[in-house]
């Protein structure tokens, strides 16, 4: 496909504008794809609010998205296993390949990694078309489609922290926080046979959905201790605890929530670079703590667990807004938490 095409961009705090682009052409080992479906993340977030996200900091024009799932539209040279009109869900950071971290199969550590959306690395998605290389790039069963494909990036994050942790059948977790990411983890934990599984919310709407996904039992923290419910679990406490909503709060509460020799994963993304744990408790408890930075072999894992029907990722989505509609879909999910649980934009 050859011409121009539109991509929403952000141009500053809270500036969101359309532009017009060449539709950009497959080099050498990568695929073009039609966007059909892109997730709104809640990074996207942290850019349009604030300007910037952890480390990074927004110095240019910048299209965001990075949660994509779309239909192979022509091939580049050098790529097998796909033809024109495939399905795809696209796994947004391209590592080099060839440093150290990247040959021991950590390769979302590489220094070198190029993520979608990222000031200095790569724009975004919400745009009508990309260009990504083929191996990172995965194919969907015909029983899935491509907002499925799209979803598989949150759940990803999930299904990453919940292998890290090494949870298992029989063992007990918390899980603090019940956006997009948390609802995504207690998804991976019923799959890995976890069937006591404790979510902790502010917002009875995230506790609602976080039922309807898999949790044993929900508590709105405004109303209800977790941490008094925690002592009456065998052992005083959580074998797993999963931090999802990436603020002081539930950080500095996840130590005191587990068993001895329990584990606490911190799953989400603060927008603070420095947060307090309860390092006495830690201690006392034997207790592991596992930090969690994005994904690493888990694509194909979770498109298989969708399509055998084991994960109900469609249930997260709770607004769907059309592309032209984007710069709302964005403006509404930062300013609307209370009621939006995951935004996807269809792009066709």
């Amino acid at each position: 496909m050859e011409g121009k095409m539109k991509v929403c961009v952000l141009t500053g705090k809270q500036q969101l504008e359309w532009t017009e682009r060449d539709i950009p052409q497959p080099g050498k080992g990568e695929l073009q794809i039609k966007l059909e479906y892109v997730g709104v993340c809640g990074s996207d977030l942290h850019f349009y609010q604030d300007g910037r996200l952890a480390n990074w900091e927004l110095d240019g024009p910048l299209a965001l998205g990075h949660e994509p799932g779309g239909v192979v539209t022509a091939i580049g040279e050098g790529v097998e296993g796909f033809a024109v009109g495939d399905k795809v869900s696209i796994e947004p950071a391209v590592p080099c390949g060839e440093c150290e971290d990247c040959k021991k199969g950590h390769y979302n550590l590489c220094s070198h990694i190029k993520m979608l959306a990222i000031p200095h690395e790569r724009d975004g998605v919400n745009a009508e078309y990309c260009t990504h290389k083929a191996s990172m790039c995965y194919k969907l069963p015909d029983n899935m489609d491509t907002m499925e494909g799209a979803l598989i990036e949150p759940l990803s994050v999930g299904f990453h922290a919940t292998e890290l942790s090494n949870a298992r059948a029989g063992e007990t977790a918390i899980v603090l926080g019940t956006g997009c990411i948390g609802l995504c983890t207690i998804m991976c934990l019923k799959a890995k046979g976890i069937e006591e599984i404790y979510a902790v919310d502010v917002m009875d709407k995230r506790l609602e959905k976080a039922l309807e996904v898999g949790a044993t039992r929900v508590f709105n923290s405004t109303r209800e201790s977790i941490e008094e419910f925690a002592k009456t679990l065998p052992g005083g406490g959580a074998d797993l605890v999963y931090e999802c909503a990436g603020n002081r709060h539930t950080t500095l509460q996840s130590c005191k929530l587990i068993r001895r020799a329990g584990r606490v994963t911190l799953v989400g993304v603060s927008p603070e670079p420095v947060l307090e744990l309860d390092l006495a408790t830690l201690n006392a408890m034997e207790g592991t703590v596992y930090s969690v930075y994005r994904y690493r072999n888990t694509w194909d894992k979770c498109i298989k667990a969708v399509s055998a029907g084991i994960i109900p990722l469609k249930k997260i989505v709770s607004h769907v807004f059309d592309f032209e509609d984007c710069i709302n879909a964005i403006d509404y999910s930062l300013n609307h938490k209370d009621e939006v649980i995951k935004a996807v934009v269809r792009m066709k």
